[in-house]
């Protein structure tokens, strides 16, 4: 039995995650000497000993930075989210030796965080091409996939065999490291087409490259927005994408990493979109920031909310004759903000599709008044069920005013759900047409629409059925 507990203990404990970060602070804390230290850090990845740095004192780090050479210390820093305050870190020298292997966005990104004089003083230290690749990418906007792109790929002159390729691949791989997808050019610089790695490994040395170049290949323009183009991106699995100027020249790629982090902030600022915000934010941002990007719609929507209570205030003798109702309100209006909501998101989703034409567009919105339909008559059925044996059982009142009630609310869910449902729906594709992004329009309007939609439904339902039909 003992031993039977014993292996399952240390079956528990193989499987959990070792803990790096405290390894590799411990290693850094030890007095092995400068030559050992590297060597037992070279066994970790990169991203575990960028995560250990916070655990540093910065004479810690200082005694890292000696250690390790400028470009496996930048290899660290990609990873770190501490990225400038490592850095600032770091004797001018070793800092300019660290950015000099890092990323080219990556160090534009950091450039960004300083002031002018700084950063004038760092591009005069810089190496003439380093110098060069930053300018490129800093004189896009940050919104434009040039901010993007980075420099690092294989490009080969056409009109050569396979065997003349290879050697060129040779030649730049030292310096370039994305060789999955060689790009061919001309002799101005303009795109042609791609070859895959493999193909070129295969093909017969004399063959001429023409015959293995793919001259359907994608390619975006480094002026194109990054919103306008991040669908047709993600709808291509490859390894880069080429990046053109005006003239049709090669000027970098997007990486498969680069793809990645394009998609996540797109979501992320989409997501800060539909909460009614310009752009996301970080904990960085400056607070007067912050509040320019949410002030604005908070001063329409608590205009669109003035509406909406001047609205509940034409029913004031609505809900003077029969207060019992006001209780059921925020069910009715909860139930309108969700559905909306939910159409809301589907619809964003659909619209990223820029090929969707009106017919299509036409059909959804009926797909949408059909869901909201079906949903509000189950829901609507389950709310006059259960508030009338709420009323019944708990409140007292009898089976005609309990049922009533519950009646009332029952078809107010209905009839808003359906509205909202459409609302959800209708309203971003309005905008869309207009050329303003639904998803930045679209979030907190409509869940304002939805309330004074579930307002007017509630009260106008309970004002024709409970007092004028029923006389309750």
């Amino acid at each position: 039995m003992n031993t039977k507990i014993t292996l399952t203990n240390e079956a528990a404990v193989c499987t959990q995650h070792p803990d790096y970060r405290t390894e590799i602070a411990e290693v850094i804390r030890s007095n092995l000497t400068p030559g050992r230290m590297k060597a037992k850090l070279l066994d970790y990845h990169e991203n575990d000993i960028a995560a250990a740095m916070e655990l540093l004192k910065k004479n810690e780090r200082s005694r890292l930075y000696s250690i390790l050479d400028p470009l496996t210390l930048a290899g660290i820093l990609e990873y770190s989210d501490k990225r400038k305050e490592y850095l600032e870190e770091l004797g001018i020298k070793k800092r300019m030796e660290v950015l000099s292997f890092l990323e080219i966005p990556t160090v534009a990104e950091y450039f960004d965080q300083l002031d002018k004089s700084e950063r004038t003083m760092l591009l005069d230290l810089m190496d003439e091409d380093v110098r060069k690749e930053l300018m490129l990418l800093t004189s896009f906007d940050e919104d434009e996939i040039g901010s993007r792109m980075v420099t690092n790929y294989i490009a080969v002159r056409s009109g050569i065999n396979v065997r003349q390729a290879m050697r060129e691949l040779i030649d730049q791989a030292a310096e370039n490291d994305n060789i999955s997808t060689i790009y061919v050019v001309d002799e101005n610089e303009t795109l042609i087409g791609a070859i895959d790695l493999k193909d070129l490994i295969i093909a017969r040395e004399n063959t001429d490259l023409e015959a293995i170049t793919v001259t359907s290949y994608p390619y975006v323009y480094a002026e194109e927005e990054i919103e306008d183009c991040i669908e047709r991106i993600r709808s291509y699995s490859e390894d880069s994408i080429p990046v053109l100027d005006s003239d049709n020249r090669l000027k970098g790629v997007l990486t498969a990493q680069d793809i990645t982090d394009l998609i996540d902030d797109e979501m992320g600022d989409d997501y800060a979109k539909l909460a009614g915000l310009t752009a996301e934010e970080d904990l960085q941002e400056p607070l007067k920031k912050s509040i320019g990007k949410r002030l604005p719609w908070l001063v329409v929507l608590f205009g669109l909310g003035m509406v909406v209570s001047t609205v509940v205030g034409l029913f004031e003798h609505v809900v003077a004759h029969l207060a019992l109702i006001v209780c059921f309100q925020s069910l009715v209006l909860d139930m309108a903000g969700n559905v909306g909501t939910q159409s809301l998101a589907v619809t964003i989703r659909v619209l990223m599709d820029e090929q969707i034409g009106g017919r299509q567009k036409l059909a959804f919105v009926g797909k949408e008044a059909r869901v909201g339909l079906i949903n509000g008559m189950i829901l609507g059925a389950l709310s006059f069920l259960f508030v009338g044996l709420y009323l019944v059982a708990l409140k007292g009142q009898s089976l005609l005013m309990a049922f009533s009630v519950s009646f009332c609310t029952g078809a107010a869910l209905l009839v808003s759900m359906l509205l909202s449902s459409i609302a959800g729906t209708v309203i971003p594709i309005f905008f869309k047409k207009l050329d303003i992004d639904p998803a930045v329009a679209s979030g907190p309007l409509i869940t304002t629409v939805n309330d004074l939609v579930a307002v007017m439904t509630y009260y106008g339902l309970a004002w024709i059925l409970l007092i004028h039909m029923l006389k309750l």
